[in-house]
């Protein structure tokens, strides 16, 4: 038996995906934003094509052959730009109001959080809840791969071909094509 891959799917409805994305947009966004939470649990290729329609809709941007599974909590929508041929499996949290992009071909496995803010926490008199939080764009560029419950917190940069080991913070930039893991991030071994 052959597996056929997710985008050749895609590609095979992808006329039928585009006048449901055109129908889709005749909702108030703010209603399609509603409606995207409440198939956030939605199993099954109709769940997945609900979320994506809706995702595409309300996003920055949204590439081709995106798969949210699932489970995953998605915030800050407006501020989120995804590219092509990207999955966030189940448990994954994503806040984008500090903004995120993520690029082409980028694979993150369940149970991911990728931030893009931080509480301030300077003045030492004033709760830390009450300080604010400071954004910073976090980027995950084209082909990596975030292994499961890993955590890439705010302002962060992981650079094309990366690989984050299961269970990984991600507290500074992360070279091309390197394999990191550990509490925080450190390099395993490059890629070659």
């Amino acid at each position: 038996m052959t597996h056929i891959r997710g985008r050749d799917k895609f590609n095979k409805i992808k006329p039928i995906i585009s006048v449901l994305i055109n129908i889709s947009r005749l909702i108030p966004k703010k209603a399609r934003k509603k409606l995207f939470e409440l198939f956030r649990n939605k199993k099954g290729n109709i769940g997945l094509l609900i979320r994506y329609i809706l995702l595409t809709t309300i996003t920055k941007q949204c590439g081709e052959n995106v798969s949210i599974h699932p489970g995953v909590y998605l915030f800050g929508l407006d501020k989120l730009s995804i590219g092509n041929n990207v999955s966030i499996h189940p448990m994954s949290y994503i806040d984008a109001s500090g903004g995120i992009e993520i690029g082409n071909d980028v694979s993150i496995a369940h149970g991911v959080s990728i931030l893009s803010t931080s509480h301030r926490y300077d003045e030492i008199n004033i709760p830390i809840k009450d300080q604010g939080i400071d954004s910073k764009k976090t980027i995950i560029e084209d082909n990596v791969w975030v292994g499961a419950k890993a955590s890439i917190l705010y302002g962060n940069i992981v650079k094309k071909g990366s690989i984050i080991a299961a269970n990984t913070v991600v507290t500074k930039n992360i070279d091309c094509n390197v394999i990191v893991g550990g509490v925080p991030a450190r390099t395993i071994i490059e890629r070659k």
